[in-house]
């Protein structure tokens, strides 16, 4: 029987990943990147301001595309110069995509230059857009918290956590010249493990599902080295990558980093399949102790079967919806299927999809073995004490029901009336 020290002590354990997430998060909210001094808007004041008046005169179309300079009388919002309007121009370059069009009414950003205490010039920059940034995300975070309770809770402390590590380490430290592949890797199993544990605390189930995750993610890491080679692929390929280069004198090297996109692309849905697997595995054996591993491993694999289709088509529809246009472009013009197919920038997407769907395929034997042999073994008891524990709160075991280990796994735990008596003793 457990005493009130073990019990306290798996409560710790429950409750010790949230604790830490909450802190990682709070010292990672504070922590400094050291690019905080290279503002490129040093000389002016970034603030919101709302558009007034649009003067199009100065504005010159070809077709779709428009060049020129947008006019435009905006009241500033905040800042140091709050409730001041001014005349504030927009640059159209006749790019379509940097390129934006104001009317009366919007709410945009703008770079106030100023001199003396005086504006010398207002620049319009863009829409303002974080109000309904937060709003989405806050809806995000009241639902998953309402339909998921405090599985859902600790989840959205993940999905924080992951955002913070990957702006606040996995950039700034790239850019200073760390080996992308490496970091990468270390960043990206931090992650695994601070998503994974809040879930589960620290147990079995946890150490399963890592472990399953992170084969996996080996496995498209290996992959992505082997195709980004045999494909003759670059860094280039990525989006902004001549930006990146202009940014930081050229000192970084592209291919290294598109490598590091590839398994950390793979990597969510990879963690997503390793954490059902476990679930899975660690079902059944609550409903039936005394199973052996290799039972609870094809149950593991019946899962992972099923799932894996779903996931791997979930891969495809991710990274095919940014391309959609360049292949609209490309049926419109009739090109080839072959020259579409051999394009570099589909090629690469190619290499994502088909890298991240072997890493699903091989993540489910892997999850399925390690969740079998090691609940079936060393976490069976956890398995069991946490069975007991949601049978007491439905109401099926009586309040004064005293945990045994040896009886719950002889009798199962859904017991019918016959076997009450005997879990109780």
């Amino acid at each position: 029987m457990l005493d009130k020290e073990k019990l306290k002590h798996a409560h710790i354990k429950y409750h010790l990943p949230e604790w830490i997430s909450l802190l990682c998060i709070v010292l990672l909210i504070f922590m400094k990147t050291g690019f905080e001094d290279r503002l490129i808007y040093r000389d002016g004041e970034q603030v919101r301001a709302k558009v007034l008046k649009v003067y199009n005169e100065n504005i010159q179309q070809s077709g779709v595309v428009l060049s020129g300079e947008q006019g435009a009388r905006v009241r500033i919002l905040d800042g140091t110069f709050k409730g001041e309007e001014h005349v504030g121009t927009n640059f159209l370059s006749g790019n379509l995509t940097n390129d934006t069009i104001y009317e009366e009414g919007d709410i945009a950003r703008v770079l106030v230059n100023h001199k003396k205490g005086a504006v010398t010039f207002v620049n319009l920059i863009d829409h303002n857009r974080i109000p309904y940034e937060i709003a989405y995300f806050a809806l995000f975070a009241i639902l998953i918290t309402l339909v998921a309770g405090r599985t859902g809770f600790r989840s959205l402390l993940s999905f924080v956590l992951s955002i913070l590590a990957i702006w606040k380490l996995l950039i700034p430290y790239v850019l200073k010249g760390a080996n992308p592949i490496l970091l990468g890797l270390v960043i990206i199993t931090a992650i695994t493990v601070f998503i994974i544990l809040p879930i589960y605390g620290i147990c079995y189930r946890s150490l399963s599902a890592i472990l399953g995750a992170l084969l996996g993610i080996l496995a498209t890491l290996l992959l992505g080295l082997i195709g980004t080679k045999i494909f003759h692929l670059t860094g280039t390929v990525m989006p902004q990558s001549e930006s990146l280069l202009y940014a930081v004198s050229g000192s970084l090297n592209l291919t290294e980093i598109f490598i590091m996109s590839v398994f950390i692309g793979a990597s969510g849905a990879i963690m997503d399949l390793a954490v059902d697997i476990t679930a899975a595995v660690a079902e059944v054996i609550a409903k039936k102790p005394s199973m052996e591993w290799q039972e609870a491993f094809r149950s593991g694999m019946n899962v992972g079967r099923a799932s894996m289709g779903t996931m791997t088509t979930t891969l495809l529809l991710a990274y095919s919806g940014g391309y959609i246009t360049l292949l609209m472009v490309f049926m419109a013009q009739g090109t080839p299927l072959l020259n579409i197919l051999n394009f570099r920038d589909v090629a690469a997407e190619i290499l994502h999809t088909l890298v991240g769907s072997i890493g699903l395929v091989l993540v489910t034997p892997a999850t399925a073995l390690v969740a079998a042999i090691l609940l079936c073994s060393k976490g069976k008891l956890e398995i069991i004490y946490n069975e007991y524990k949601q049978l007491k709160e439905e109401g099926i075991l009586p309040e004064d029901t005293v945990f045994c280990p040896e009886t719950f796994i002889r009798t199962g735990f859904r017991p019918h009336a016959e076997n009450l008596k005997e879990l109780k003793s």
